[in-house]
């Protein structure tokens, strides 16, 4: 199933993406797509015994929203594809990376990306979204994708000036607003497979920058929310992104950034499509 919500920033109501590709409502079934439906299971089965085509259909061109309402954070893991690692020169880590990443940075999967100011090394990465859906704390990796109500594309926006060069943590790169477009849809854990033969990629100004799979982790969805779980309790609603392939501007020779007026594309197989313009 393929949730979603459509609308204004702000006032987005909940819906899902039938077979045919139309936007149909869920407004007089669902209050909204938040951690109290993704924390209820009987509340999934609801939807899912609908039939779509009885929903009513959204007309006309619609904005969609994040996905996700209400959520509680976002865990960013770095550092996490061979093939990044590879292209950054920088060793295979031993432990899963972490760093937060601000829910005010969350934002419509073709909503513009507002450049901050002073930013002049601002960078695409595409990855792999994991929405919890039940509580997890201390959870063993063999039990870890009990857990994941769902997948999602996200982008990663990083300013790496602020994240490399003003001291302390990731966070303050990775936090600005609009830096975290997700969506357009979350499909449940059933529809999207295997979170490991994933095929994704990016497209800035119409130039294949990255192009590669799931696969690539270093440390597969499993291992990352049994890892997160020692560190912190993670709930339902709660968005985990983890990591970005190669191909990112820091690793091009040299280095190229988003200037305003830049167009990405990004994709990951059966998650869908985002496009953005860098304002």
């Amino acid at each position: 199933m393929k949730l979603l919500r459509y609308g204004d920033a702000g006032r987005e109501r909940p819906g899902l993406l039938d077979p045919t590709g139309t936007v149909r409502s869920l407004a007089d079934h669902v209050a909204d797509i938040d951690p109290a439906f993704l924390g209820d299971p009987s509340a999934l089965a609801a939807v899912a015994r609908l039939d779509p085509v009885s929903l009513p259909a959204v007309e006309g061109a619609v904005r969609l929203g994040c996905p996700l309402a209400g959520v509680g954070k976002i865990v960013g893991v770095g550092l996490n594809y061979h093939d990044h690692a590879r292209e950054c020169g920088a060793p295979i880590p031993a432990e899963p990376i972490l760093f937060l990443k601000a829910t005010t940075a969350l934002s419509g999967p073709d909503d513009p990306i507002p450049l901050p100011d002073g930013a002049d090394k601002t960078d695409w990465e595409v990855e792999l979204g994991v929405v919890i859906g039940r509580k997890a704390r201390g959870v063993s990796e063999e039990d870890a994708l009990a857990h994941v109500f769902g997948y999602c594309v996200a982008h990663d926006v990083s300013e790496r000036a602020h994240q490399l060069e003003r001291g302390g943590q990731w966070t303050k790169g990775k936090s600005h607003d609009g830096f975290c477009p997700v969506g357009p849809w979350l499909v449940t854990a059933d529809e999207a497979g295997d979170p490991q033969a994933l095929g994704l990629w990016c497209d800035v100004n119409g130039i294949r920058r990255q192009s590669s799979t799931t696969g690539e982790m270093i440390f597969g969805v499993a291992t990352v929310v049994s890892y997160i779980s020692r560190f912190m309790t993670l709930l339902p609603g709660d968005l985990v992104i983890t990591g970005t392939p190669a191909g990112v501007g820091l690793g091009q020779r040299p280095p190229v950034y988003l200037k305003r007026g830049d167009h990405v594309r990004l994709s990951i197989a059966g998650l869908g499509e985002q496009n953005q313009t860098v304002v």
